[in-house]
């Protein structure tokens, strides 16, 4: 009896066709396909995330070995030994060593120094393009992603319209289930696009800051290069201290009168 009555409810109870599958199963190919771009636009996008700050992380925890062993080096040339082989500060030093190599060459000692400096600004041009390979990809799909979204809802609005037309009446069961399709991939446009905007802009500030770091140590390295191992940039034990503080100038005794 209980059997029965089980059966018979189960029966009775209502089959949901609104669901996230059932929407794309009405929407056909078409949805299918604007949801298969959105998946291959978000996985790029956390892809691009990861990779890009792994790569920066690496040179953030690099730098504290730069300020230390690099400089602490007798040469320039053994303190590239210290640092990672694959890493972007030695690859900017042994750039310029390779510029001191070349630039003997040059009778001009004006030419001489430009010639290291351009070496170095090259060598940190190719660094910064290596970091910002992707965020281009970020930033379109920010910029797209909304509007691929759109697309679905166009669609799912426009066979909304159809299914209104042939039933000649707006009833909800003619009208629901192309209406849910259009927000759903409306939602979905806008989950894409937004965690890509964000990251490109985390992203960009953050190699900004890398930038500012490798000019500065350019810098360092193409004054150590001409003067020939004389100018090192100082070295602060204690960063949170920072460098000692001036001893105050005793005020000049008041003339008596």
């Amino acid at each position: 009896m209980l059997t029965q009555f089980l059966a018979a409810a189960t029966e009775a109870a209502p089959v949901n066709h609104f669901g996230f599958l059932e929407a794309l199963q009405q929407g056909g190919v078409i949805a299918y396909s604007i949801f298969t771009v959105l998946v291959i636009m978000s996985v790029g996008s956390f892809y691009i995330l990861i990779t890009k700050l792994l790569d920066q992380r690496k040179i953030f925890s690099e730098l504290k070995e730069v300020s230390t062993k690099f400089w602490q080096a007798p040469t320039i040339k053994d303190g590239a030994a210290k640092l990672d082989k694959n890493g972007a500060w030695r690859q900017l030093v042994e750039d310029g060593l390779a510029a001191e190599d070349q630039h003997s060459k040059l009778t001009d000692s004006l030419e001489a120094h430009d010639w290291l400096h351009g070496s170095l600004a090259r060598s940190e041009a190719t660094i910064n393009s290596k970091l910002a390979s992707g965020l281009p990809f970020l930033a379109t799909v920010g910029a797209t992603a909304p509007f691929v979204g759109l697309l679905g809802t166009v669609i799912g609005i426009y066979r909304a319209l159809i299914a209104i037309g042939l039933a000649g009446s707006a009833s909800i069961d003619k009208v629901a289930g192309p209406v849910g399709e259009a927000l759903i991939m409306t939602a979905i446009g806008l989950l894409v696009a937004v965690p890509a905007v964000l990251a490109y802009n985390w992203l960009q500030a953050r190699n900004k800051r890398i930038g500012e770091l490798l000019s500065a140590f350019s810098t360092d390295i193409l004054a150590n290069i001409t003067s020939k191992g004389a100018v090192k940039p100082k070295i602060i034990t204690n960063p949170a201290k920072g460098a000692p503080a001036r001893p105050a100038t005793p005020a000049a005794a008041a003339p008596k009168a």
